[in-house]
């Protein structure tokens, strides 16, 4: 099974996480997107996906993640059979909107039929935990499940 890793980020951070869990899923035939260049229609309900989703302004999207969504808005593929996995990146002095990009992500993804496996992971920005480090270890603890209930 392939894994296939989508990243929406502002500041790079998250595609910096999105590195750090390929290469602790190495032994997976594993591919990395940015968002803003992966269309939809390229979403295979026989590959896993790990969205890696930071929160930008007042809980939104990141800028490079916006495309991608809207077209999903759009075109409301049926996504059932596919199964992801939410690494979302946030701070948690913003209260309320903490995280909320990965959970928008993942909410847009549930209503076109998709199933979202494994802890939905929120790093908080506020921590002395690194991003990339918390994902490694997400990373290998979500996907040993996941790739065997294929």
């Amino acid at each position: 099974m392939r894994v296939v890793i989508l990243f929406g980020s502002e500041m790079g951070t998250g595609e910096i996480v999105a590195d750090n869990i390929a290469d602790a899923l190495a032994a997976h035939d594993v591919s990395i997107y940015d968002m803003s260049e992966f269309a939809i229609e390229d979403l295979d309900v026989h590959d896993f996906h790990i969205i890696v989703c930071s929160t930008y302004g007042d809980g939104d999207l990141p800028t490079g993640a916006e495309p991608f969504f809207d077209a999903l808005d759009a075109a409301r593929p049926d996504l059932t059979g596919l199964r992801f996995a939410v690494f979302g990146l946030g701070d948690s002095v913003y209260g309320d909107t903490f995280n909320r990009g990965g959970e928008i992500a993942a909410e847009k993804l549930s209503a076109c039929g998709a199933i979202q496996v494994g802890e939905h992971a929120r790093h908080d920005a506020q921590t002395e935990i690194r991003a990339k480090d918390m994902a490694a270890e997400w990373a290998t603890t979500l996907l040993i499940p996941a790739l065997t209930s294929a």
